[in-house]
């Protein structure tokens, strides 16, 4: 079975729990690289990682669908295989310069606060923005996103 076939079939078993999740699902990994995804992934299977931000603008660059409160998420490790079911709690798009300590906090990256996450934001959206030949700047909108783990293979949440 490939990843896909694989993703599909971890969307089927999550159905069979929660039917009424219907049929929109979106599957990525976090960040850019195979540990990266591993690494942010093990932190929201461990409950520290309740959040996510992403550039806004590239929803719109990518022909991407930003998420909404309700949306469903099949989380990836590195190597492309589904690892847990998020659900989308929470949207607010904002000023990269106006989010918050709080957010910085549920991203749950090294000491989670909002120095660490401008640090490792600016760089991670600045690589991002260098694939696009687009410029980055602190007034760039960003999609702050909450979310629950609402299935992971060994158990619901």
């Amino acid at each position: 079975m490939n990843n896909t076939e694989h993703i599909e079939q971890f969307w089927k078993d999550y159905l069979r729990v929660n039917p009424e999740a219907g049929d929109h699902y979106e599957a990525w990994a976090f960040g850019d690289s195979p540990e990266m995804a591993d690494e942010l992934l093990n932190l929201v299977l461990r409950g520290i990682k309740t959040g996510t931000s992403s550039n806004y603008a590239m929803y719109e660059l990518e022909g991407g669908t930003p998420p909404s409160v309700g949306t469903h998420n099949i989380l990836l490790n590195g190597q492309g295989q589904p690892k847990a079911v998020i659900l989308t709690t929470k949207v607010d798009i904002l000023p990269f310069n106006e989010v918050g300590a709080e957010f910085a906090f549920t991203e749950g990256e090294g000491d989670r606060t909002l120095d660490y996450w401008r640090d490792v934001h600016e760089d991670f959206f600045s690589r991002e923005a260098d694939l696009w030949n687009v410029a980055f700047d602190t007034g760039i909108m960003v999609l702050c996103e909450n979310f629950k783990v609402v299935y992971s293979p060994s158990h619901i949440l």
